[in-house]
Order: C-alpha cells, then sequence, then structure tokens
C-alpha cells in the first residue's frame, strides 16, 4: 500500500468520524417536549387496546357508517361520527349501560348539531364491535331530547391503530 493510498483512507475516516454522527441526528426525530400535564397523563395511561383485531362497517345509503356495538357488555347501536369529540350516548342509553341518575351530573356545556345542551361525563368500562375492544372510554351522555342516536366519537376512535374508509366500508383496527 502505498503512502497516497494510506492518506486517502486516513482522510475518509476523518470525514466518516466528523460528519456521520451529525448526518444521523438530522435524520433522527426531533425530540418531543413533554409538559408535567403530558407525563401525568403517561403516567396514568391505562391499556386501552386489549385486543388485536378489525370490524369492518357497510355504509348506509346516506353514506353513514353504523353497526352493533357493545358498550360495557350491552348492545348498542351506533353511528360513526369523526367530527364528534366523545362517544356521545342519549340518557335513556346511559341508564341501560349501569349510569344511574345519582351518577349523571349535566354541567358540561355542549354544541351539537341540534344547538346547545348540558351533557354529563362518564367513562364506559369498554366498547366492542367486531374484533376491536377498547378499554375506559371517555363518553358524553346528553338528555334523550338533545341526541336521539348513539354517537362513536374519537374518544373511541383514537384509541385504534386505524380507521379508514375505502370503497363504501369503512374498517377499523386495532
Amino acid at each position: 500500500m502505498t503512502m497516497r493510498s494510506l492518506l486517502f483512507i486516513a482522510g475518509l475516516t476523518a470525514v466518516a468520524a466528523t460528519q456521520v454522527p451529525s448526518y444521523m441526528e438530522r435524520l433522527a426525530p426531533p425530540p418531543r417536549a413533554e409538559t408535567p400535564a403530558m407525563a401525568a397523563a403517561a403516567d396514568a395511561h391505562v391499556d386501552t387496546q386489549v385486543l388485536n383485531g378489525s370490524a369492518t362497517l357497510a355504509s348506509d345509503n346516506r353514506g353513514h357508517y353504523s353497526g352493533s356495538f357493545r358498550m360495557n357488555g350491552k348492545a348498542v347501536d351506533g353511528l360513526v361520527d369523526t367530527g364528534a369529540s366523545f362517544v356521545s350516548v342519549p340518557e335513556s342509553v346511559a341508564r341501560r349501560l349501569g349510569f344511574s341518575g345519582a351518577t349523571l351530573d349535566f354541567r358540561h356545556p355542549v354544541s351539537t348539531a341540534n344547538g346547545k345542551a348540558m351533557g354529563a361525563l362518564v367513562t364506559l368500562d369498554r366498547i366492542e364491535i367486531g374484533q376491536v375492544r377498547v378499554r375506559n372510554v371517555t363518553a358524553l351522555v346528553l338528555k334523550d331530547d338533545a341526541l336521539s342516536t348513539t354517537l362513536i366519537g374519537n374518544s373511541f376512535l383514537k384509541q385504534l391503530a386505524s380507521y379508514k374508509v375505502e370503497g363504501g366500508q369503512m374498517k377499523l383496527s386495532n
């Protein structure tokens, strides 16, 4: 090996040693800023997805996706509403699910498609459809005159691995 080859290899090694680490840092995702509230929420996190699986809902003639869900072990017809922040349940359904009038505190103002209403926050033990099961889902209970059907909102959907619409079907997966 000639001196020129050795110098060339040494030069390449020096460039690699000084440039590769900074290049790798640029490829890595930036560190996430964590607030005290985020840290507390992470510490309090409960495993929400307990069964890997999927469920498929067909659209109705209006393009809506609905199905028979199981909430706290009871069958409940629900309409998927990606615009709803929470799973929303009429009071009569909430009572069937085990929430009594004493546990329902209608003190949270909400805006619905029907106008303003007061809702009660509850936690559903689980919601299931097909092979999809999600535990500890925050739900909003509304008086029956403010909500006529159960809406499956983002407090359920955001806990899924994915949901997508394709070819007139919605696939839910966890």
